[in-house]
């Protein structure tokens, strides 16, 4: 696939961005989101399952992390008010499914780093 690379600006969601590379990073970027969206690949999961899952990030990092993926549109949450205990699910939403082959190639990739050049623990 040839991409052109030339001098542009691009706006979304009220930001200027000089590279549609910086658009997906600013959706998918940094050290935790791709990591909730590749749990939430095989389908919904609730909060304590996804804190469970992702043994090292904090609850309020995480707190965070699905609100601002939420705001961007990838993941719907749902709350189940009918009976107690409160419960709320997180899923992909359908322009969240649109990522779903840049993290499975994304987790490949990172999958062959970790067998040739690293060390997995557990």
């Amino acid at each position: 696939m040839e991409i052109e690379y030339k001098k542009r600006l691009i706006k979304y969601n009220d930001k200027e961005f000089s590279c549609s590379t910086s658009i997906a990073m600013e959706l998918i970027g940094g050290k935790w989101k791709s990591v909730i969206l590749i749990y939430l690949l095989n389908g919904k999961k609730r909060y304590n399952e996804l804190y469970k899952l992702i043994s090292t990030i904090t609850e309020r990092t995480l707190s965070l992390q699905l609100k601002q993926l939420e705001k961007d549109g990838l993941i719907a949450r749902k709350v189940y008010t009918k009976k107690p205990p409160l419960k709320v699910e997180y899923e992909l939403t359908p322009f969240g499914e649109t990522v779903r082959p840049v993290l499975l190639t994304i987790a490949a990739w990172g999958t062959t780093v970790a067998e040739e050049r690293g060390e997995i623990v557990e």
